[in-house]
């Protein structure tokens, strides 16, 4: 369905802007009015990463005249597999800071807003009340909730993204014309069930595909052309390269956008989608480790097996000395107790400790009373214990 368009156009282009965007221009759907619209326009992209790498650049480049960038974490080396707006150069940087001299490099027409904060329910209203669209780039269920609600509350529209893998999805959430994100996923999966792109791998290709659909919404929305994603979700598969559109409606019974709302206010997102189970963190309460402590009980002797519960493709990247490969589907489903010994204390780890947590609740459930996990995981070792080892 076509839908007007959310911003008023500019009162002029410049000389300069006319000859930057003649491509544009020259485009029946677009021209001068579209693209004063696009330089009218306020868009913040949240994360500055995978999704939201391509996305600030094409966005960028296409002439939005004011860009938010909220992000409070750092270019660390292996983001540069895929969040291509920032470099060699740019690592140990906040990648807020990064991304806005790449922008300004691509477009110093475009004015860049930075926000150097970790989004949470005391500041997402602030920080989204400016704008008049948002572009999702987050990679966690916490805070898809958080961006979900309060552009509901709010009013706005955004425009959402996910990848895994080799799979994508992309969907444009407006309340007022169709569902929002928690019509299609009224609840989050449980905890430990859907591995995040730091545990599974992510093709790094695939965040410019699914940055640039999200983009292109954007722009469509803004300008108000062409029939936008809402109502409806993409998937992409880049494996046999195929896509394919899913019919999504509004849910009436949608306790934020149907008849009768129950949710009328944000809610503590992190206990809602709760990244580690209550089971799981019952379990690791007194029952864990530090790498530094693990180190010791090495060099002390101790008799134990040390089982890491990574798949085998992390295992092969980096390891623990002495550990043996365990992944966690194992312990869930009852296949790992057998090959665990009885006369020796059991310790598990992961990359960082929330896969080894929900291990070891299954591991104490088994009668392993005395089993512990290791906090922080592999990356913990290297970090406080062997730095010479990669990390990924």
């Amino acid at each position: 369905m076509s839908l007007p368009p959310l911003v008023e156009p500019a009162d002029e282009l410049t000389v300069d802007e006319v000859r930057r965007y003649s491509r544009h221009l020259i485009i029946p759907d677009v021209g001068m009015d579209g693209q004063k619209r696009l330089k009218n326009a306020k868009v913040l992209v949240v994360g500055a990463g995978g999704l939201g790498s391509p996305a600030l650049l094409y966005l960028a480049a296409a002439g939005v005249g004011t860009l938010g960038i909220i992000d409070f974490d750092v270019v660390d080396e292996s983001n540069l597999q895929r969040q291509i707006i920032h470099g060699q150069s740019d690592v140990d940087r906040p990648k807020a800071v990064s991304a806005r001299d790449s922008i300004r490099e691509t477009n110093p027409f475009v004015e860049v807003v930075l926000h150097e904060e970790r989004l949470d329910s005391d500041n997402v209203f602030r920080i989204f009340e400016p704008y008049d669209l948002i572009v999702d780039g987050t990679d966690n269920f916490a805070t898809r909730y958080l961006v979900n609600d309060a552009a509901v509350l709010l009013g706005k529209p955004y425009v959402w993204g996910s990848i895994y893998r080799f799979d994508g999805q992309a969907s444009v959430f407006w309340s007022e014309h169709g569902p929002c994100y928690r019509c299609l996923y009224p609840e989050p999966p449980p905890p430990g069930m859907v591995p995040s792109c730091a545990e599974g791998g992510v093709l790094g290709v695939l965040c410019a595909s699914i940055g640039s659909i999200q983009v292109n919404e954007a722009i469509k929305l803004l300008a108000g052309f062409g029939d936008p994603l809402v109502g409806r979700l993409m998937i992409y598969d880049a494996l046999e390269m195929s896509y394919r559109s899913v019919k999504v409606r509004k849910d009436p019974e949608c306790p934020l956008c149907g008849k009768n709302p129950t949710i009328t206010e944000l809610i503590d997102y992190e206990a809602f989608c709760g990244t580690v189970s209550e089971e799981a963190q019952e379990a690791a309460a007194g029952s864990t480790i530090t790498p530094a402590e693990l180190k010791q009980k090495m060099d002390d002797g101790e008799d134990f097996l040390l089982v890491d519960v990574r798949e085998k493709n992390e295992f092969e990247i980096v390891r623990i000395p002495g550990s043996v490969l365990i992944p966690k589907g194992e312990f869930l489903n009852g296949e790992a107790f057998a090959k665990l010994p009885q006369d020796k204390q059991i310790v598990l780890h992961c990359k960082s400790g929330g896969r080894s947590a929900e291990a070891l609740a299954a591991l104490k459930r088994a009668g392993f009373g005395d089993a512990v996990h290791v906090g922080g995981g592999v990356l913990g070792w290297v970090h406080q214990v062997d730095p010479s080892l990669p990390t990924y």
